[in-house]
């Protein structure tokens, strides 16, 4: 015994045995014994006799493994002797603390291997096995109250905790993976205490009264954020030409059941006009009449909306995106599937429940082995009424005779249901409620293991039938273990091998993810995986560590895996996501199997021949989809490529990069080559350090140091070509000594986030984002790149970086021309008249090299470049003073005076934040202007951060 507060020994006491269990009650110190004895101690009195135990009683025929008490009673589990072998005490004996008198024990067959006392429920107990099985028993009536749970994990369950407020349970197994299970229907603390509270910021300040007048501009009211787009910023090339039609001709047959009533007139609605009453009809979704003749004016145009543009990369691309069924009032008959599916390969329809299953149909019908037999096994005498094997059988037969048409697996579905309930497999039950917080990826792997164990079931029970393709993996279990003697540590390996049967294999991943961990290395991993966990040694009678290895021969390997990604968290997902050099997966896998624990030399090539994908929509909403190598279509060169995307009902072909690829948590980012327009804007940290000589010239000692403040990034090309998709304010905690407020304008409080009306964003997140983008081969268009990307800390490669500093620039005249004089000269833009803007200013040079392209296909760019420094000289390389008038009193810098009397009238084509401009210079006119003017971006102010 020792002193707390000083560490010294105070008593000590020799015990009869090894004491594996010490526990503190109200009265006792107990103790638990390698030898099964349960020893009560008196800590005043009892460590001072011989054996230092009060009383002691004899609680299992070998090591006590856990000891809990509460109140008057203890409660014990242990290991018992079967032929002289150790093994797990299927009873939790109870002890009276006051006589040392046993109570009637509480059974528990899977064998217990810790038990916790259920807190503000005194007589209950929390049982748990190693296998994951859990039981809360009351002790006191043991049969009138029992709670079962199993926990879903192939690992050996290795430690077990209950909270102090009893509303939550915690295990720990050997994968290193913590499971906690809870009974609080809403969110509560673990130990029963509140927190500390929230310190919540201080509301800003009340906006200032604007004292309007004429010259008050409109950017000096603020606006909120959207998460989408605006109405007010829709271009016309948005806009829908086709605003309305003219109203269909009322038919003869209304005019002649015609009858007046009090100046109204009343007619019976003729049989051809039923059910489109009220009804604009190029509105509605097209059935398959309407679909015959106008085809081309259909709703639905899958292809068309996979262009380039028409979705945000922040979201699924269309066709990946969840397709459902339009009802009308004869269901789903006159529903159009042709428009969703125009190949040789049937969809299955989503009106039925448990239809998430479709996806791992069309896997397991396109792989030809598990085809034929489940085609097989329908010609047989099977006596069951709910078969999975039949019914995929009939599913294969359905699909490959629609050729395109769509198909139902409502008798799957069905049974399914059936098989699920009668094993209380209620998890794999969909009712079609379409919750938010459904999880299908969870789903599909649990029905995966459900149905491929069935399968295998169902087909051994009828020995004449071709055999499945799938053996017996034999796995090879090495264990190590170590006798302990007290003269010296003696170490033994001993080799025990079992066969097991397996039908599929759970990735088990590395805990970074690396250029090294690619799908093969991983697949090799997990199928060969080693475990760890903890037993009775044989030789030592101990409860030790083990690990345990699977081993099979190459050989042995089947010819077909199954495979359960087990991607549940972004840990697991990082190692889907694309490299810069290199994918997670790839056509083919090269596995080797093992002899033991040496390499089997020999390798087998596994074919990737389909996936099934869980795709997560903006609202948190989840569906399945599957991607498929279909045999038949290998030979078929006028496709793109034998993969295609099963979408339920709507089928589409798909190249092998696309199928392949995980560029991000949607496939849709920027290709190499994507042409992106960048400024940014800084602040300064420090000020610059200089030195004044004594002849009046000035040495910097140190430079001033800056850091970003803002950075906007705009789409280079497409229908959204000048629209930015980032523009991000950046929070710093570093004292600001100046905020340049007249080159980056950023003003006193848009950086903190207690005042800003931004919302600000960290440098690291800010710098992941430009890092994809170099990374994804983006080619940066910018006006003086790179002193920004050094102050950002980044490095482009110089083949993605167009400067347009370089692009106007002769070297015979050493002087670089600025971005606001480039502007007004070739684009007729006044720029940067107050302060500087990112978007402005990165749209500006985007819109410079399209007119450099522009010059140079006419031939005409040297001859213009010299116009412009001859300009630029003349006007000293800045723009001149806009000429005050009445019309235009508050006009900033005008553009340029032009030669030409044909200059076309450009005032339509301008959008946004572009200016009137009174005069034109000479050479700048004509195509070349409209080209980069036309479909303008939208003004900038209807944009945020993207």
């Amino acid at each position: 015994m020792l002193n707390s507060t000083t560490g010294s020994m105070i008593r000590q006491a020799h015990a009869f045995s090894v004491i594996r269990q010490l526990h503190f009650s109200h009265s006792y110190l107990l103790s638990g014994g390698a030898d099964g004895y349960l020893g009560c101690h008196d800590p005043r009195t009892g460590l001072r006799r011989e054996g230092a135990a009060e009383n002691t009683v004899k609680a299992h025929a070998s090591e006590i493994q856990g000891l809990q008490s509460s109140g008057n009673y203890a409660y014990t589990i242990g290991w018992g002797l079967r032929q002289s072998r150790p093994v797990p005490d299927p009873l939790v004996k109870i002890y009276d603390l006051r006589t040392m008198r046993p109570l009637p024990p509480v059974p528990f067959p899977a064998g217990p291997a810790f038990i916790n006392v259920m807190p503000k429920r005194s007589s209950s107990l929390v049982v748990t096995s190693n296998q994951g099985l859990v039981n809360i028993v009351d002790t006191v009536n043991p049969t009138s109250s029992n709670e079962f749970y199993q926990l879903d994990t192939p690992a050996f369950i290795s430690s077990a905790a209950v909270s102090p407020t009893g509303a939550y349970m915690a295990f720990g197994d050997a994968e290193g993976v913590i499971h906690i299970m809870t009974a609080a229907e809403e969110d509560m603390p673990f130990n029963g205490y509140e927190g500390q509270p929230v310190e919540w910021a201080d509301p800003p300040e009340q906006l200032p009264d604007i004292d309007w007048n004429d010259r008050t501009p409109l950017n000096s009211v603020g606006l909120p954020h959207y998460n989408n787009l605006l109405l007010s910023s829709w271009t016309p090339q948005l806009e829908s030409t086709k605003i309305s039609t003219a109203p269909m001709k009322i038919p003869q047959s209304v005019f002649s059941s015609i009858k007046m009533n009090d100046g109204i007139a009343y007619a019976s609605l003729p049989r051809e006009l039923k059910g489109r009453r009220n009804m604009i009809t190029w509105l509605l979704p097209k059935t398959k009449d309407d679909s015959e003749a106008e085809s081309e004016e259909a709703m639905y145009q899958p292809e068309d909306d996979l262009a380039e543009g028409n979705h945000s990369l922040d979201e699924a691309p269309p066709r990946y995106r969840k397709v459902e069924i339009e009802y009308s009032k004869f269901g789903v008959e006159d529903f159009d599937f042709g428009f969703f599916n125009k190949t040789d390969f049937s969809g299955l329809e989503t009106h039925i429940l448990n239809s998430y299953t479709n996806s791992l149909i069309q896997v397991l019908h396109y792989c030809p082995p598990i085809r034929r037999v489940a085609k097989s096994h329908v010609t047989t005498r099977c006596p069951n009424e709910h078969c999975l094997l039949c019914e995929l059988g009939f599913v294969s037969c359905m699909l490959e005779d629609a050729k395109g048409t769509n198909c139902q697996s409502s008798n799957f579905c069905k049974t399914v249901g059936v098989l699920a309930q009668s094993v209380n497999a209620i998890e794999l039950i969909d009712y079609g409620r379409d919750l938010a917080d459904t999880n299908y990826a969870h789903m599909i792997q649990t029905f995966h293991r459900f149905l491929i164990d069935h399968l295998a079931i169902e087909e051994q029970v009828h020995p004449n039938q071709p055999a499945l393709y799938l053996k017996i993996l034999h796995y090879l279990s090495a264990q190590l273990h170590f006798l302990q003697s007290p003269s010296s540590l003696a170490w033994m390996v001993t080799i025990r091998e079992k066969e097991q049967l397996t039908f599929v294999v759970d990735l088990i991943y590395p805990r970074k993810p690396g250029a090294e961990n690619d799908f093969a290395s991983t697949l090799q991993a997990s199928l060969l995986r080693q475990m760890s966990h903890k037993a009775t040694c044989q030789n030592c009678k101990l409860v030790r560590a083990f690990d345990s290895s699977r081993s099979v021969a190459t050989s042995d390997l089947p010819p077909i895996l199954a495979v359960n990604a087990n991607v549940y968290n972004e840990g697991t997902m990082e190692h889907w996501l694309d490299t810069r050099k290199q994918k997670f997966l790839s056509t083919t896998v090269e596995l080797h199997g093992s002899a033991g624990e040496v390499e089997d030399p020999i390798s087998i090539t596994y074919d990737l021949r389909a996936m099934v994908v869980q795709v997560l929509s903006k609202e948190k909403r989840s569906h399945l989809v599957a991607i498929v190598k279909v045999p038949e279509a290998e030979m078929d060169e006028d496709l793109t490529s034998p993969w295609f995307l099963f979408n339920d009902f709507s089928v589409q072909n798909i190249s092998e990069e696309e199928a392949l690829s995980f560029p991000a948590r949607w496939k849709e980012l920027p290709q190499p080559g994507t042409l992106v327009a960048i400024d940014a804007e800084f602040v300064q940290m420090q000020q610059e350090e200089t030195e004044y000589r004594s002849d009046g010239t000035k040495k910097v000692l140190r430079p001033a140091r800056l850091s970003l403040a803002r950075v906007s990034v705009l789409r280079g090309n497409g229908l959204k070509q000048g629209v930015p998709f980032i523009d991000d304010h950046i929070h710093t905690s570093e004292i600001i000594v100046d905020y340049l407020t007249e080159f980056s304008g950023i003003r006193f409080g848009d950086l903190d986030p207690h005042t800003s009306v931004y919302t600000l964003t960290p440098l690291k997140v800010v710098y992941k984002k430009l890092r994809l983008l170099v990374d994804r081969g983006c080619i940066f268009i910018g006006h003086g790149l790179s002193k920004d990307f050094r102050i950002i800390n980044i490095y482009v490669p110089p083949d993605q970086v167009i400067d347009t500093v370089d692009l106007y620039f002769l070297k015979e005249r050493q002087r670089r021309l600025s971005l606001r004089f480039l502007s007004w000269y070739v684009l007729h833009e006044n720029i940067q008249t107050d302060t500087h803007d990112s978007i402005e200013d990165a749209r500006s040079a985007l819109n410079l090299y399209k007119a450099y392209h522009d010059f140079e296909e006419q031939g005409i760019f040297d001859e213009k470049l010299d116009e412009l420094y001859r300009e630029g000289r003349k006007h000293n390389w800045k723009p001149p003073a806009p000429p005050k008038t009445e019309e235009t009193p508050t006009a900033e810098a005008a553009p340029p005076p032009a030669k030409s009397a044909a200059q076309p009238n450009v005032l339509p084509m301008m959008q946004g934040n572009m200016m009137p401009a009174p005069f034109v210079p000479s050479g700048f006119q004509g195509g070349a202007f409209a080209a980069f003017q036309q479909g303008g971006p939208p003004s900038r102010s209807h944009w945020r951060s993207g």
